[in-house]
């Protein structure tokens, strides 16, 4: 079986465009692709198609901490009742080299729910959703995210 060597970067819950579009961080004002193609420098296209190519050359996965919740519109804060998802077959079929967590609350509740199976420590990333980015924290986005490629270097 070849195992194949990926980062997984974890949200905590999709938002409700992600949810209705079925694809990550799909909110035109998140800046999660944005930011990503600037570490990378690389151009991320538009559809689905294209950024799971972008994130299949690079080695990066996506999922999400929690499988399941009660939640008010996109807002992490309002969890409630969180199900965390079942990582052991990821971790069984994959080399995991790192895992990041897109914002505290993910962080949070992977620390809480997640980390206590896995063993694994997630490293946590600023969140890139419109309700947590001010204007001009791109730069700083950068930053922090370049950790993810350098994981590859």
């Amino acid at each position: 079986m070849i195992r194949i060597l990926v980062f997984l970067i974890l949200g905590s819950m999709p938002s409700i465009k992600s949810r209705k579009i079925g694809f990550y961080y799909a909110h035109p004002q998140n800046r999660f692709w944005k930011t990503l193609a600037s570490v990378y420098q690389e151009e991320i296209g538009k559809t689905i198609k294209d950024k799971i190519e972008f994130l299949r050359i690079h080695h990066i996965a996506l999922y999400d901490v929690l499988k399941s919740c009660d939640i008010s519109s996109s807002s992490d804060g309002s969890i409630k009742n969180p199900v965390p998802n079942d990582f052991s077959d990821i971790l069984e079929h994959s080399n995991i080299k790192a895992i990041f967590t897109t914002g505290q609350k993910a962080y949070q509740l992977y620390q809480k729910y997640c980390y206590p199976t896995t063993k694994i420590k997630a490293i946590p990333l600023p969140s890139t959703s419109p309700a947590n980015c001010p204007k001009g924290i791109d730069e700083k986005l950068k930053i922090c995210y370049q950790q993810i490629k350098e994981f590859t270097e």
